[in-house]
């Protein structure tokens, strides 16, 4: 009976050992109140520039630290609607796992009961995407991928605001961030969000290998973020011509 308790413990203590090696979302996804974040956004990739970035916009404040995911190398992410937060993080672990967007959009279907208020996209190190609308995301909601991006929303006017989005973004040329631009503001004049007060943040962030793989905080080419703004889209075009000029 000793025997048996002893191999007992050792089970239970590396199966422990091997659950935190998972992302979170591969073991308790979260349960308590989500940030509601009803926007559209963007992921892609820059294969030339070797660049990956998010640019989104919403009408609550502080999505900056939640929606947009990015690791040079690796690739991004953008979790919104009712947002898991831990889909951002997890997903680019897995990611540098070597796991596809797609495969990552499986576990995490998979491990969330609450799947269906959610919506993410996802893009990897060689630029494949993919993207995921659950069934009760506030209407209109949508997605679109195609090469090197995957574009999606929630709570808009139509299905326009993302098919102008990914549209502009294929027909822009030069570099990542400003390309991100100009489809946000795409879809910002195809009516946005659907909700008739302001939307009031954005943010757009653009990562490529300055640190030989450590993902400090030296390979962030652009990180910026507008809050609490009537305005935030045009304001965010700001601060990125901005950035622009102090290079």
């Amino acid at each position: 009976m000793k025997c048996q308790a002893r191999w007992l413990l050792i089970g239970v203590t590396l199966g422990a050992s091997l659950l935190r090696m998972l992302p979170s979302s591969a073991q308790t996804p979260a349960m308590s109140d989500d940030p509601l974040f009803s926007t559209f956004s963007l992921v892609a990739y820059d294969p030339v520039a070797q660049e990956w970035g998010v640019v989104v916009t919403s009408k609550v404040p502080s999505l900056r630290s939640i929606v947009p995911w990015a690791k040079a190398g690796v690739g991004a992410v953008a979790t919104q609607a009712s947002t898991n937060k831990s889909f951002g993080p997890d997903g680019l672990a897995w990611l540098a796992q070597g796991k596809s967007p797609e495969e990552i959009a499986k576990v995490f279907q998979e491990s969330d009961p609450k799947i269906d208020v959610r919506q993410f996209g996802i893009v990897d190190a060689k630029g494949n995407s993919f993207a995921f609308t659950g069934k009760k995301c506030g209407a209109w909601a949508g997605h679109k991928t195609g090469k090197n991006y995957a574009c999606q929303g929630n709570i808009l006017v139509g299905e326009a605001v993302v098919n102008d989005t990914a549209k502009t973004f294929e027909a822009t040329k030069g570099p990542l961030a400003l390309r991100l631009m100009a489809a946000l503001e795409a879809g910002n004049k195809a009516g946005g969000d659907k909700r008739t007060y302001k939307i009031q943040s954005s943010a757009m962030i653009v990562v490529h290998d300055n640190t030989e793989g450590k993902g400090d905080a030296a390979d962030y080419v652009v990180d910026l973020k507008v809050d609490k703004s009537s305005s935030p889209v045009e304001d965010l075009r700001k601060l990125l011509t901005e950035n622009y000029k102090k290079k």
